[in-house]
């Protein structure tokens, strides 16, 4: 809350034309889906120029909730819970290329996450999970030798594990971590002959799924996450 005794500031034209905007969108008189306004409607209902209309609409496209399209209106899109960490990977990605902390964080942070998400797994995976995510084994299997190949596959097994709970926000943390963590997930995984190890670790959590077993799903997960914490490297280039 500002001081009593501060100067009043006059709000820039275009930051009042984003709250009516995103008032429009939240009380739901523009639903996702819907075509925005043109530029000139949005004129002459706020009795503005153009320029502060683009600025609240490019503000709006950056929080996720438009997409503008060249030659189109602007249509609104739904927040979702994967969209909303999307607008952090490029922040994300400046953080860890020049903090060597920040990667050293991520890293705890993802074993203390899906340590707990494994758990929850193991309680709920169905028949349907389990057959899902030994066809992923068999591909990783399938793509030894062939990097790129095998380390996709390999957050592909641990995406499908966060989707089993059933709670779209544990999937987009899963995924931006994940995301976050690929550029340091390099050929060294290879190069040390790691990926067998990789594939037993990836054995010993769906077996423990299979059984329904959160303590020891949780053991493998610990298990697979520490030793692979080596394998993800601070890049100063």
């Amino acid at each position: 809350m500002a001081h009593p005794s501060e100067p009043i500031v006059r709000r820039k034209l275009s930051a009042e034309v984003y709250e009516r905007l995103k008032t429009m969108i939240t009380t739901g008189e523009l639903k996702p889906g819907d075509q925005m306004p043109s530029e000139r409607e949005l004129m002459e209902r706020f009795g503005v120029g153009r320029p502060a209309i683009r600025e609240a609409m490019q503000a709006l496209n950056g929080m996720g909730l438009l997409a503008i399209s060249h030659g189109e209106r602007a249509k609104v899109l739904s927040l979702t819970p994967r969209s909303l960490f999307g607008q952090v990977d490029r922040a994300a990605e400046i953080m860890l290329t020049t903090s060597p902390d920040a990667l050293d964080h991520l890293k705890e942070a993802r074993i203390f996450f899906e340590r707990g998400l494994v758990r929850q797994a193991a309680e709920r995976a169905k028949p349907a999970d389990i057959e899902a995510l030994r066809e992923l084994l068999g591909q990783q299997r399938a793509a030894l030798g062939e990097p790129e190949t095998f380390i996709r596959i390999d957050m592909r097994f641990h995406a499908r594990i966060a989707a089993i709970p059933g709670n779209p926000i544990f999937e987009a943390v899963a995924e931006s971590m994940l995301g976050w963590l690929r550029q340091y997930h390099t050929e060294m995984l290879i190069w040390t002959g790691k990926e067998n190890i990789t594939l037993v670790e990836h054995e010993e959590i769906l077996a423990a799924l299979a059984l329904r077993d959160p303590d020891e799903a949780e053991a493998a997960m610990v298990r697979h996450l520490e030793r692979s914490r080596s394998l993800y490297i601070h890049q100063t280039t």
